[in-house]
């Protein structure tokens, strides 16, 4: 292999790779949202209990975060991904046979639990891969999947349904991933292992890649639980809870409030509710090429991270009377750009967990950073559905605007600087506070596969 000018390097094709991945995992969830009115005929399920199956599915998204960080850390990487992705492709498939309410509800618990390692996986991918200044732009690229997996599920997984059946939303996404799997085992190896990188790409990535003490094997639970002790995780746990709400919202509430509210039909829904995920696309690539820039020309971690941040939560607010205005070309266009701004600012927020510590410890705290935001998210959605039915969709898109509002205040009030944490594999490092990447030593290097 040559470094040719003007060849796109293999950890960029290691990011597409891994929005790919993400993009899939959100085929394979929403494929109950769309083939929702069918089960609920067949089965004769209540929404009541439409609502339980996916409740059941953000608990144990949001419990599988917990769980699956340690374990990914333990696991590697590559290892990891394949045995978390062949366990979601078989158990989404399998709801081609789910048998009513119990079936349905016991087959979503699954799928969030083993689905919760995608992200989790997916940006320690990106802290062993990427060079600090690029990450955010590597993390921007990863947080294209939701939205674009948003954005084809309606026309896509709709037009299964009709032709081939219900079941066909689920076997088809399902197929998919086994066939990503071929792919990941063949093209993804630790940069230090990799047959296909260039040396000079190798250098680089190596050069850059500040890494902490510790084995790769060196995480537990009791290491999760003492990240608490540092201020900087509340800051990111306590923000990703306000930042996740507006995004679940949109996720499942969207059709339901163009419905309701903007007296949209079916049809009009297909054809016009992909575009706020579309622009959420577009946030997510903007916030990531826009940290990057900054950085590149300069600017500290510290404050192009938190400048964007701030950008995003305050341009949310801007667009909230999308509620209000009597046009609904005009509501769905404020939606839009909500949902860019939210994405353009979760870009710079999500790469924080690999700002503040070592490649061998993002996974655990991603889930730890994860679930917060599905608990997060399952609350803000359940609140959503009581004061929409009882008030009306104002008070929640104000909400919408406050919470990211909160995120970014969080970040600033509890995060004074982000730089590398210093934590001892023990854990038993200081309970708080930021200290040089410089003074940290490297790691030994992990093994191959990993």
């Amino acid at each position: 292999m040559s470094l040719r000018p003007g060849r796109l390097a293999l950890r960029w094709w290691i990011a597409i790779l891994l929005c790919l991945i993400t993009t899939i995992n959100y085929l394979d969830r929403q494929a109950l949202a769309v083939a929702g009115p069918v089960l609920i005929d067949e089965f004769r399920l209540s929404n009541t209990e439409f609502g339980l199956i996916n409740s059941a599915f953000l608990l144990a998204y949001a419990l599988g975060h917990l769980a699956c960080g340690p374990l990914i850390d333990r696991a590697g990487t590559r290892r990891a991904f394949f045995i978390a992705v062949l366990a979601w492709s078989i158990v989404g498939m399998a709801h081609a046979g789910g048998g009513g309410f119990l079936g349905l509800l016991g087959l979503r618990a699954l799928l969030g639990l083993t689905e919760a390692a995608n992200f989790p996986a997916a940006v320690k991918a990106v802290a062993e891969w990427f060079p600090r200044a690029e990450r955010s732009l590597a993390v921007g690229i990863v947080t294209v999947g939701p939205g674009l997996g948003a954005v084809i599920a309606p026309p896509l997984l709709g037009g299964l349904v009709a032709v081939a059946g219900w079941q066909a939303a689920f076997l088809v996404p399902g197929a998919v991933g086994l066939a990503w799997l071929w792919v990941w085992q063949r093209w993804y190896w630790l940069p230090e292992d990799h047959p296909r990188l260039h040396p000079d790409e190798r250098a680089l990535i190596l050069a850059q890649r500040e890494e902490a003490a510790g084995g790769a094997g060196s995480q537990s639970w009791r290491d999760l639980a003492g990240y608490l002790r540092h201020r900087e995780v509340w800051g990111l746990v306590l923000s990703r809870f306000a930042n996740d709400g507006g995004f679940y919202f949109f996720i499942a509430w969207l059709p339901t409030y163009l419905a309701q509210a903007r007296g949209f039909d079916i049809r009009e829904i297909a054809a016009f509710a992909w575009l706020p995920f579309l622009a959420a696309d577009a946030g997510s690539l903007a916030g990531g090429w826009a940290s990057r820039r900054l950085i590149s020309a300069g600017m500290s971690v510290d404050r192009a991270r938190k400048r964007l941040i701030w950008a995003g939560a305050l341009v949310v607010p801007l667009t909230l009377p999308a509620v209000s205005v009597d046009s609904a070309a005009l509501a769905l266009g404020l939606i839009a750009v909500a949902m860019f701004a939210i994405q353009f600012k979760a870009a710079n927020l999500f790469a924080l967990p690999i700002d503040l510590f070592a490649s061998t410890r993002a996974g655990s705290v991603w889930g730890l950073f994860g679930a917060v935001g599905s608990f997060g998210g399952m609350a803000f959605v359940t609140a959503a559905g009581w004061i929409s039915e009882h008030m009306a969709y104002a008070p929640v898109f104000w909400a919408v605007g406050l919470t990211q509002l909160l995120s970014a205040l969080f970040i600033s009030w509890l995060v004074p600087q982000i730089r590398r944490i210093d934590e001892p594999a023990d854990g038993a490092g200081p309970a708080g506070g930021a200290i040089d990447s410089g003074t940290i030593p490297a790691l030994d290097s992990p093994r191959r596969g990993e």
